[in-house]
């Protein structure tokens, strides 16, 4: 038999991908390493070159999870017409990474895995901020914003909303939750001084979980 060998970034997102589809279906507490190796036809060596544990690879798994996010959102852009705000609304109700990978994203909700929910967090921050500055630049073109610092606008909007309203970083009572869901209209409108009422769309989004 012919031995294949393939890319090392052809075999770890190999490894990823199959990773993410175990983690799904059968859980990340009931998915092992050898679950991995069995479904690839791997030698153990293989998968261990790439990642040292199961914690490993779901950090693995949670980075491709994000970037995953991010490229379907930037596809999304590309393809929607409209205002900034307009642009703004359908980009915000496209969701979050919770709303397709609930099994996975919900381990991180568990005790001693603060830290790498807080890193998915971060790492979504960042990535999206460079989308929404570019839609609060577009509404500043057409004199619904004003603001010389859309990147920073941008990056203080979604550590709010993302932080402030994640149920598995902040345990808020629903009243608590609420208070601060009905100040963000608000206080974004405030920060980019758009016209009152732009963005009371965001009373129709559900809490963040993710």
């Amino acid at each position: 038999m012919v031995r294949i060998v393939k890319k090392a970034e052809v075999r770890r997102l190999e490894i990823v991908e199959m990773a993410k589809s175990l983690f799904q279906t059968k859980g990340f507490d009931e998915t092992s390493m050898q679950d991995v190796i069995e479904q690839l036809g791997i030698a153990k060596g293989t998968i261990y070159h790439y990642f040292k544990s199961k914690e490993e690879l779901l950090e693995a798994v949670v980075e491709y999870i994000v970037e995953e996010e991010i490229k379907q959102k930037r596809t999304l852009m590309s393809e929607i017409s409209g205002t900034a705000l307009e642009r703004f609304r359908v980009l915000v109700e496209r969701g979050s990474t919770a709303d397709h990978n609930e099994e996975i994203l919900g381990h991180l909700h568990k005790a001693g895995n603060m830290g790498m929910h807080i890193r998915l967090l971060a790492a979504t921050l960042t990535k999206e901020a460079g989308l929404y500055a570019e839609l609060i630049q577009q509404g500043c073109a057409e004199g619904i914003f004003q603001t010389d610092a859309p990147l920073e606008c941008a990056e203080f909007i979604l550590s709010a909303v993302q932080f402030l309203t994640d149920m598995g970083v902040y345990p808020w009572t629903q009243e608590q939750l609420f208070r601060r869901v009905m100040a963000f209209p608000r206080l974004i409108e405030a920060q980019l001084k758009a016209p009152p009422g732009s963005f009371q769309f965001l009373f129709q989004l559900p809490p963040n979980e993710g």
